[in-house]
């Protein structure tokens, strides 16, 4: 069962939405930048892009054990809650900055999808201990 609307149960299977907000602030950015420094603004720009592209192709899905990375229905990558040591959502007004350590590699991800969704997810099934 696939939901994005209620993220309530631990064993439910949630995908988060897309959020294409980080990738239309760099393109949007992009544009003043490219009247100043047209180098600056056009590598801006082409970020923006790659995060546009990621944002249609890469979805996160939240299962009872792992959160799985797919390219359209395709599992790319597992990461098994047990290997989780630790997770953060950097800058919560605005987040853009998606971080969580395994027990073997640490992981950075831009805010491609729904932060709110996210958030509940992290909190359900991998609690942080303080």
């Amino acid at each position: 069962m696939t939901s994005t609307a209620s993220p309530n149960l631990p064993g439910q299977t949630v995908e988060l939405s897309p959020s294409y907000t980080l990738a239309i602030a760099l393109i949007l950015i992009a544009i003043p930048f490219v009247l100043i420094q047209v180098w600056v603004g056009l590598v801006i720009a082409l970020f923006g892009l790659f995060l546009l592209f990621q944002t249609v192709t890469i979805r996160l899905r939240f299962t009872a054990t792992a959160l799985d990375v797919c390219r359209g229905e395709t599992l790319i990558r597992q990461f098994p809650y047990q290997d989780w040591q630790n997770w953060r959502i950097f800058w919560p007004p605005a987040p853009i900055l998606f971080y969580f350590k395994e027990v073997k590699s640490i992981h950075f991800l831009p805010i491609l999808f729904d932060s709110k969704t996210l958030q509940h997810c992290l909190e359900t099934r991998i609690p942080l201990s303080n």
